[in-house]
This record gives structure tokens, C-alpha cells and sequence, in this order.
């Protein structure tokens, strides 16, 4: 009886102690950036997934549990629920080794309703190669040809659809961060940055 009363004690005393820490971590003490005059479409923030604040309750029945994801606020209603995930294989990109950098894009749908996307040609993704300064120095589309052919892609709520593309490296030298950037042209609220490293 006394010891669970002493873990019930503990439970309840950690379970105080990570809302103060949320609550510190939660207060705005820094100043938001000021957004640039100049800037451009491309160069507009990416819609972030907002977090999800879990219950007392939930903490206590799994504590090193993590919060369900939840898909950012698009200004597009047609487009809630849907998630991007960016992979690039390898990490770090040997430029001796790899000449055609290997980009792997997943669209999930973690919303209730089936997500419905029309394109007005076979182009579905555009993937941009950026430089420290942000320059574009290779762009996917340069080496493929676009078709005008419609058509339209419908993502069932649990479901997802990949996209598997390579781009080249030879703008690319060794020892410096790049950054994949992949965006729908068609929809560009879908889109999701990645950096890597180059090496020699």
C-alpha cells in the first residue's frame, strides 16, 4: 500500500514538473524575424505542423510516448491532412561516388477525408538543388520532359503515394551543406526542404 502510494507521489510530481518546463518552454521571449519586403513566393515560409499538447492523463499511461502528427495549416483547404516526408539516400553525398543524388518523396494522408489533386499536366512534383545562398543550381523538370497530359491523383485517408526521382550533382563541391527542396508546382503549399553534406 505505502509503495504505491509513493509511486503515485512520483507520478504526480513529474507529471507537475514537465508542464512547468512545456509552460517556460511555450513562453514567446524571443522576437519573431521580420519578414522581408522583397520576398518571394518560393521564398515564403513552409507551413509547419502545429503541436499537439497531450493530456495529464495520456503522460501518465505512457510517458515516453509522443504526440499524434498532425498535418500543417494549409491556406488550401483541398490539401488538410496531407503530410510530406523527404529522404535522400546516402546522407552524405561522396561526389567521387554518386553522380545522380537519389529523392525519395512520401505523401500520406493523415486526415478523415480523401484528399483529391488535379494537375493539368504528368508533372506532380518540381525538385529544386540550393546552394548555402540559397541559389537554385539544378532543377529537376531541366531534364525531363512535361507532357500535357491531365490528370488526378486521390489520396484515401491512411493511404500515401511515393515519389521516386534522382537529380544530378554535378553543380555540387565537396565540403559544403546543400539544401533538396521539393514542392508541387501545381499546389506550392506542398512543399519540404532537406540539407545535406557533401564530401569528397
Amino acid at each position: 500500500m505505502k509503495r504505491s502510494l509513493f509511486v503515485l507521489i512520483v507520478v504526480c510530481l513529474w507529471s507537475a514538473h514537465v508542464q512547468a518546463l512545456e509552460a517556460v518552454a511555450a513562453s514567446p521571449d524571443t522576437p519573431e524575424p521580420q519578414a522581408s519586403a522583397a520576398a518571394t513566393p518560393e521564398d515564403e515560409p513552409l507551413p509547419q505542423p502545429k503541436p499537439q499538447k497531450r493530456s495529464w492523463f495520456s503522460r501518465v499511461l505512457h510517458p515516453f510516448g509522443s504526440p499524434k502528427r498532425t498535418s500543417p495549416e494549409y491556406q488550401d483547404v483541398r490539401l488538410r491532412g496531407l503530410v510530406l516526408d523527404l529522404r535522400i539516400a546516402p546522407a552524405t553525398i561522396r561526389l567521387s561516388e554518386v553522380r545522380q543524388l537519389e529523392v525519395r518523396v512520401i505523401v500520406t494522408n493523415i486526415g478523415k477525408r480523401a484528399v483529391e489533386l488535379d494537375f493539368s499536366n504528368d508533372q506532380r512534383i518540381e525538385i529544386f538543388l540550393r546552394n548555402a545562398a540559397e541559389t537554385v543550381l539544378t532543377r529537376w523538370s531541366d531534364n525531363h520532359a512535361v507532357t500535357a497530359k491531365p490528370g488526378t491523383v486521390v489520396i484515401n485517408p491512411g493511404e500515401h503515394i511515393e515519389y521516386n526521382e534522382t537529380i544530378a550533382t554535378r553543380e555540387l563541391t565537396p565540403n559544403k551543406v546543400y539544401t533538396i527542396e521539393v514542392f508541387c508546382p501545381k499546389y506550392p503549399e506542398l512543399r519540404i526542404r532537406q540539407k545535406f553534406l557533401t564530401a569528397p
